[in-house]
């Protein structure tokens, strides 16, 4: 064991018996289920933001038969608002291959979870250790800035060598005892202490220790990642509305099941408004008017995106167009579909009369 890494342990241990997140919904009953579908949606997601959703995801899908036997749309429409959709398919998909493969239960080795679909190392290691105890480290995010900044690990997190070195001292900390709390305290240190842009390190127990704060490198570790051309792309949304006797409604379809936003719904995307008003007029004869709304811009992983809403308005009846792929959204009594956040923003504007 490198120095260092059993006082970390220790120290760590304390912080977390008095300083710790203990009231957390999936530290309640913590079964390899209810820490798996919260160790998803936590993945580049912030605790407070999670904890609603984790509440209506486990009282629709107390488990794994249930979650495996639901439609992907009521899977997708829990989900909404959570980004990272293929995490939600992903979920799905394990569950299935769970209740196949493996009776409904997950297997306790770290090789049959990182087998499962959408688990990696990570989030295996801390499924079976806060369900389990068992010993496996983890490297989440915030392990990894805790890691790198105490023991001076840099370089790119991302890159190869330096991935291997954090795994190394990530294994080399993890105690034989109290997994679980230890596993907790990693996250939780990182979290709430040794955090991004201001960590406050006066509050941390590995102060003494943590060659960042003694060399007053905690903006330079963990190392950033390469900068890489981020491309922008640009489509327009075709809002083809149609209403009367009461409602108004808009035509979605539902998007291909791998690729942007995969297998949730959308209104139709096209090239240009030309194309746009060409698909409109074939698929369900002219629109009565026109008009061009504010654009919609939304962050990607990899790149941005911006909307160019066109709504056009008709007098098709609701019949037109149905199908598995598409639907005529009710905007005043809305179906449990899956929907991507910035859609279901600029379907809620539409209702109010607000766009």
């Amino acid at each position: 064991m490198s120095w260092g890494a059993e006082p970390f342990a220790q120290r760590l241990l304390k912080w977390f018996s008095l300083h710790g997140r203990h009231t957390l919904p999936w530290q309640i009953d913590p079964t390899p289920y209810r820490v798996w579908v919260s160790e998803v949606m936590l993945q580049q997601t912030q605790v407070t933001t999670v904890i609603p959703y984790y509440a209506r995801f486990m009282a629709r899908f107390p488990g794994i038969d249930a979650l495996a036997s639901a439609p992907l749309d009521e899977v997708l429409h829990l989900w909404t608002g959570l980004g990272y959709y293929a995490r939600a398919r992903n979920l799905q998909a394990c569950a299935k291959t769970l209740m196949t493969r493996h009776g409904g239960d997950f297997p306790t080795g770290l090789e049959e979870v990182m087998a499962l679909p959408g688990i990696g190392r990570s989030t295996a290691g801390a499924i079976l250790a806060l369900s389990r105890g068992q010993r496996y480290p983890i490297l989440d995010g915030n392990a990894k800035r805790l890691l790198a900044r105490v023991f001076g690990i840099a370089g790119d997190p991302s890159s190869k060598t330096t991935l291997a070195a954090l795994w190394r001292q990530a294994d080399a900390c993890t105690p034989e005892r109290d997994v679980a709390a230890y596993t907790q305290g990693v996250m939780d240190l990182g979290a709430t202490v040794c955090t991004r842009a201001r960590p406050a390190c006066t509050e941390c127990p590995l102060r003494a220790h943590c060659v960042a704060a003694l060399e007053g490198r905690q903006m330079e570790l963990p190392g950033k990642k390469l900068k890489r051309h981020r491309p922008s792309r640009e489509a327009t949304l075709l809002i083809a509305q149609t209403g009367g006797n009461g409602y108004t409604a808009v035509l979605l379809q539902r998007r291909p099941a791998s690729g942007l936003w995969g297998g949730l719904w959308s209104p139709p995307q096209f090239a240009n408004e030309r194309d746009a008003l060409a698909w409109c007029a074939r698929e369900f004869g002219e629109a009565n008017e026109a008009e061009t709304l504010a654009p919609i811009d939304h962050a990607f992983t990899h790149f941005d995106l911006r909307l160019k809403p066109l709504l056009v308005r008709g007098r098709q009846k609701l019949a037109v167009l149905d199908a598995d792929d598409r639907l005529w959204y009710r905007l005043e009594a809305p179906p449990r579909v899956g929907l991507p956040q910035p859609i279901l923003e600029l379907l809620q504007r539409l209702r109010a009369g607000t766009v």
